[in-house]
């Protein structure tokens, strides 16, 4: 039987350790499933919907009022903090790391078994993936056809920064490199600017939690790691990635310079490239939303008001037009109403 206890975040948050085996150095590997309390609703328009979402590179779930917009719609609302990350870094595991990206195969199967079996009745599950934990669940979500009713991508890291041109000359030199020392530590190219853009945001995780979860300029990156992540990018260039479910793609509608600290910086993207991650969510399913909200950063659920106002519409209109809603909510939907 599952041990739920109380989570980092207070109520109505709990947690609970999935066992992933051993760590081939440092002892017990785990990744950690973390759940909102749902709340009665009096009308709830996703009442048969499970939401699960993974984070991205050098964070963890701390995102309390995205879960609360998931429960508020009736859905049932997880997040994994993936194996070597947040509430699942144990002493001396080196933060992040993995040799392929299908190791979490392994932390998603854990996740989805412990969600399914408090479940009550039949259930329809909805992956929520932001930058690296987007990349990660497209993957997974095509190797596993059938199993999602929705994919929903915040700011996915799918291609490279330098884009397709760049990957193409990066990734054999890396994957060598790799190959011949996995955990040597690579380039970090994180200046601590995003991070900063969220402090005048304020939207940076409780002060209470630990800071090694989300160091100011990330964990650092290993060779095997970074040409894990560029394997994913080919596989989707080449077209191996084709999901069988709707999927909607949040990005900011422009980039800035990750190198320097300017006002724009709390107004756009200082992590990705958007145009080329725009480009690659095209190839990832045939049937593909993708939606651009101007002045949001890298995370758009951590931008400004305004830009963070625009998001949760967005989602919660796509939300209930492919997942189901009321016949009031329906009039809503449509330009001229009922």
């Amino acid at each position: 039987m599952a041990t739920w206890r109380p989570d980092v975040l207070g109520a109505p948050f709990e947690q609970l350790t999935l066992a992933l085996g051993v760590d081939g150095l440092h002892g017990p590997l785990v990744a950690t499933l973390v759940r909102r309390l749902p709340e009665p609703a009096p009308d709830p328009l996703l009442p048969d919907v499970d939401v699960l979402y993974v984070h991205g590179w050098s964070d963890y779930f701390f995102q309390t009022e995205l879960a609360d917009f998931w429960t508020g719609l009736g859905a049932r609302f997880f997040a994994l903090d993936l194996r070597r990350y947040g509430r699942s870094l144990r002493p001396e595991q080196a933060p992040g790391f993995v040799e392929s990206l299908d190791d979490y195969d392994a932390d998603i199967a854990a996740a989805l078994d412990t969600i399914a079996a408090d479940a009550p009745g039949p259930r329809r599950i909805v992956l929520l993936g932001h930058s690296t934990g987007g990349l990660t669940l497209t993957l997974w979500a095509a190797r596993h056809p059938g199993r999602c009713a929705a994919v929903v991508l915040n700011s996915p890291w799918l291609e490279l920064q330098v884009g397709r041109v760049g990957r193409r000359a990066v990734a054999p030199l890396l994957g060598l490199r790799a190959r011949n020392d996995p955990r040597q530590t690579g380039l970090s190219l994180d200046l601590g600017h995003y991070t900063q853009a969220q402090r005048v945001i304020g939207s940076l995780p409780p002060a209470h939690l630990p800071a090694e979860w989300r160091p100011e300029r990330g964990f650092a990156p290993r060779l095997a790691w970074g040409s894990a992540i560029l394997d994913g990018h080919q596989r989707i260039a080449r077209g191996q990635v084709d999901l069988d479910c709707p999927v909607l793609v949040l990005l900011s509608t422009r980039s800035t310079s990750p190198f320097t600290w300017s006002a724009a910086t709390t107004a756009a993207d200082s992590v990705l490239t958007v145009e080329e991650i725009a480009y690659a969510a095209t190839r990832v399913g045939h049937y593909v939303t993708l939606a651009r909200v101007a002045h949001a950063v890298h995370d758009v659920f951590l931008s400004l008001p305004t830009p963070r106002a625009q998001a949760y519409a967005v989602l919660r209109r796509w939300t209930l037009a492919h997942l189901g809603h009321s016949p009031t909510e329906e009039c809503r939907l449509t330009p001229t109403g009922c």
